[in-house]
């Protein structure tokens, strides 16, 4: 397992799910992470998932890393700044940053229908802020506040979770546009960091258990899925990979990350890398 002791990370949008779990998988390999999200208690979840950045927090600890729970609407421009700030302060750099918040999945259903497969003519326009506004922008506003921290110790990994439909249409026109939007940003930012030793990837996670999926477990083949944790395990050996440049401005999908460093799930399955022909 990677070591990452004595590294600061901060991982937005985790209180659950896939952040939820990027963050416990950095703290096993011992780094110290902030973790961020709005939910300070339990009710503050979409659909009664519960969790909190908390709890979270208190997981990275118990993992062996430290967690620091800090309540952050990243959509909020000032607490994006303060949480930086806070990490200025505390440890006067940063290592890692992964952009993970995203509010596009949020009310797929209105008024009793599922409106998220809809074409763009019956989607709701405020799901384009969602996704854009609570999604593309809030990795932005992140990566350029936690880019100065990086700068000084001419190191650092940008990861920006992201998804197949920035490459084939998967849901709706919106998604993939706004995870297009993603994989450029990271391509982009990749492309203005190289001088400065600082990677910056796009990430795509497969199947995983996430609170949401497992409430609608009946309509899912876990036989290839993978745990929130088993990500943050794939992050915490790309960031400790001293050849990471070589990754810097691609698009990487986890579970295939995961064979070429020899990480596990927690449950000591291997997940299968999917293909774009898959989606």
């Amino acid at each position: 397992m990677a070591s990452l002791t004595g590294s600061v990370a901060v991982v937005t949008g985790a209180s659950r799910g896939v952040g939820r779990g990027v963050a416990i998988g950095l703290g096993e390999a011992g780094a110290t992470v902030y973790v961020t999200g709005r939910s300070a208690s339990p009710a503050d979840g979409p659909d009664h998932l519960g969790g909190t950045v908390f709890q979270t927090a208190d997981a990275v600890t118990a993992a062996g890393g430290v967690g620091v729970p800090v309540v952050c609407d990243h959509s909020n421009d000032t607490d994006t700044s303060r949480l930086f700030a806070r990490v200025k302060r505390e440890h006067h750099r940063l290592d890692i940053l992964v952009n993970n918040a995203w509010g596009g999945y949020r009310d797929m259903v209105e008024k009793g229908e599922f409106t998220w497969p809809y074409p763009l003519w019956r989607q709701p326009l405020w799901r384009w802020e969602a996704m854009f506004d609570n999604g593309v922008r809030t990795s932005f506003a992140a990566s350029r506040l936690g880019v100065p921290l990086m700068l000084p110790g001419k190191r650092g990994l940008i990861v920006n979770i992201s998804f197949w439909a920035g490459q084939k249409y998967h849901g709706n026109a919106l998604y993939g546009v706004a995870k297009a939007a993603t994989d450029r940003l990271s391509a982009d930012m990749a492309h203005e960091l190289r001088e400065h030793g600082i990677a910056s990837v796009s990430l795509y996670p497969g199947l995983v258990r996430t609170e949401a999926v497992m409430a609608n477990a009946k309509f899912f083949d876990f036989s290839n899925s993978e745990s929130p944790q088993f990500i943050g395990r794939v992050i915490a050996a790309l960031a400790a990979d001293p050849r990471v440049m070589e990754k810097s401005g691609k698009t990487l999908v986890a579970a295939a990350l995961a064979l070429d460093y020899g990480v596990t799930d927690v449950d000591g399955k291997q997940p299968r890398p999917l293909t774009i022909d898959e989606f």
